[in-house]
């Protein structure tokens, strides 16, 4: 069996000399589905005790931290998922203390947590708690006190949760080690025991976290502590494997199916007919023998039967399907019987790929072109808001049914944020797409983002309109680099002279090889395909064969064809 990451926890909190106890802490182990995607969670908050309302604050933080962070999408990176609820709690605690004054200091606390996930330490950290690591008996400071200092007994907190609109939150990641301690303190602690006696409290009680966190608590009363006083501790047993037989051991629990042919039945699923293969996968018709339905099962192919990099992308792209619900994106169907062999269903469409409708449309004015464009851009918003990249988007992977609803097809090359921080030793090889809608960015052994599918859509949104690619067709296996630069963008309306210049200036935009000059959001692009951007209308001041070829000697053939008559109307004479 892999091994997975595990941790054991200890803590232990004491109002100490105060009434009230304003210190809050908490951590979430979840199980198996969530430890790997999301990762174990730790947390304390300490309210200001200026705050009329801190113990509130330290619960609501703390306790809303936990709950939302798991109920983040999956497919989220660790640090997207945490910001974006730190800040929604930051702004729910100040819109609830706004009417503070300079006494009524309304819902204020510090923060600190960790993420453990996978084989990395999140942290994220705001206001003076702390957190420590104790690695091979050396113990490190990892976090910053936001305070200022208006004297040598006076400080005040310069940055905490609740006390303004605007908080940065300090963000750090670490390489994790099994053994590794993580202890999480509040101030009534860490300015009380110093970081020798910490050191040496928990070397001595390693393998009794509880005792050692209240320990620690007493150590901090005993030096006249006027604060609460809470210690959080959290240490690695174990790591996710990196045995490669493990994981492939893992991967291939499932064994590919047997070729299919009409008539047969598969897990519950009969065999109408193959409706495409290629030597990467094959799909079938086929009916739901309980319900009726037509679904598309999508099976693996042999030839990659040894390869553990194309059965995780297999999985994955399951994986992904049944995360995203838009109308724009094909449904894959959670499986309602046990599987015996390795595929996926999908929904079955009537209609044909966008390279038939090109077929089939040779001239399409520019509003049937938006209405496709619209459709494709809304399927990819859908990955984007999950923090996801298509990464191969080409007129093949898209679907338009009888009822001209457009769909985004395989996902087997998408990029996943909060999969991509899963440390595996099988090699993730980087996926190109296909050569003439890949960005350049990919062919330059760069990582892609929401800017490299609106590249793709640029280039596709150019060929409906032109019958024609911006760069002319890439070589096979081509480089960035070692075109040194020199893609020249060929502008749509040499091509198709009914096209508004606006629509080429945005076209271009889409298209330009560097990331950082296309556009930031899919929602930018769309808005442009629709309304003239006149910041992006420049004059052009190429030369006029450069700019309009067929213009330039269509017009030399007519002075020339004039010089010719005018001589011979001399030589007449």
């Amino acid at each position: 069996m892999p091994s997975r990451l595990h941790a054991s926890v200890g803590y232990y909190s004491d109002p100490g000399k105060k009434s009230a106890n304003q210190d809050f802490y908490g951590f979430t182990i979840p199980e198996q589905g969530l430890l790997r995607t999301k990762g174990i969670a730790a947390a304390v908050a300490d309210g200001i005790s200026s705050s009329e309302y801190g113990q509130e604050a330290s619960h609501a933080c703390v306790i809303g931290f936990l709950e939302d962070y798991f109920s983040t999408p999956e497919t989220w990176s660790v640090k997207k998922s945490a910001l974006q609820v730190l800040t929604a709690l930051n702004n729910w605690l100040y819109r609830q203390g706004n009417n503070k004054t300079e006494e009524h200091r309304g819902r204020v606390t510090t923060f600190s947590a960790v993420v453990l996930k996978s084989t990395t330490a999140h942290l994220f950290h705001v206001g003076d708690s702390r957190i420590y690591r104790l690695r091979d008996g050396n113990l490190e400071l990892l976090t910053t006190d936001h305070k200022t200092w208006v004297s040598q007994e006076r400080n005040y907190l310069s940055r905490a949760m609740g006390a303004d609109t605007h908080l940065k939150i300090d963000y750090r990641k670490h390489a994790l080690d099994i053994g590794d301690v993580f202890i999480l303190t509040t101030d009534g602690i860490h300015e009380y025991v110093n970081p020798e006696t910490l050191t040496r409290i928990l070397l001595a009680n390693q393998k009794h976290l509880d005792k050692a966190a209240a320990l620690i608590v007493r150590q901090a009363l005993d030096q006249d502590s006027p604060d609460n006083v809470t210690c959080l501790l959290v240490q690695v047993v174990d790591l996710p494997s990196q045995d490669p037989d493990e994981v492939i051991q893992q991967l291939t629990e499932l064994p590919f199916p047997p070729e299919l042919s009409e008539g047969m039945i598969l897990d519950g699923y009969r065999v109408i007919r193959e409706l495409h293969a290629s030597n990467r996968s094959q799909l079938y018709l086929a009916t739901d023998v309980d319900t009726g339905l037509r679904v598309v099962l999508k099976t693996p192919s042999v030839n990659y039967e040894d390869d553990p990099a194309y059965i995780e992308r297999f999985t994955m792209e399951e994986w992904v399907g049944r995360r995203i619900d838009n109308p724009h994106v094909v449904k894959v169907y959670e499986p309602t019987r046990r599987r015996r062999f390795l595929y996926h269903v999908t929904e079955y469409l009537k209609g044909s790929t966008l390279r038939q409708w090109m077929l089939d449309h040779p001239q399409p004015d520019l509003e049937a072109v938006r209405a496709v464009v619209e459709q494709i851009a809304k399927g990819l918003q859908a990955f984007h808001r999950l923090e996801m990249v298509h990464q191969d988007l080409k007129p093949e992977n898209i679907l338009i049914d009888e009822a001209g609803t457009v769909k985004l097809v395989d996902f087997g090359s998408t990029k996943v944020a909060g999969i991509a921080e899963i440390a595996t030793p099988v090699a993730r090889t980087h996926l190109l797409g296909t050569k003439n809608y890949t960005a350049p960015e990919y062919a330059s052994d760069q990582p892609g983002s929401n800017r490299s599918d609106i590249y793709s859509l640029g280039v596709m949104t150019y060929e409906m309109l032109t019958w024609k690619l911006p760069y002319g067709e890439m070589p096979d296996n081509w480089k960035y680099k070692n075109l040194g630069g020199k893609l020249r963008y060929t502008p749509a309306t040499d091509y198709n002279e009914t096209i508004p210049d606006w629509i080429d200036a945005m076209l271009k935009k889409a298209v330009t090889p560097k990331p950082e000059n296309r556009y930031t959001e899919l929602s930018e692009f769309l808005y442009d395909l629709r309304h003239p951007n006149q910041a992006l209308l420049y004059k052009d001041y190429r030369p006029l064969l450069e700019r309009h070829p067929v213009a330039f000697w269509r017009g030399l053939s007519v002075i020339l064809g004039g010089m010719v008559i005018y001589l011979l109307y001399l030589i007449s004479r």
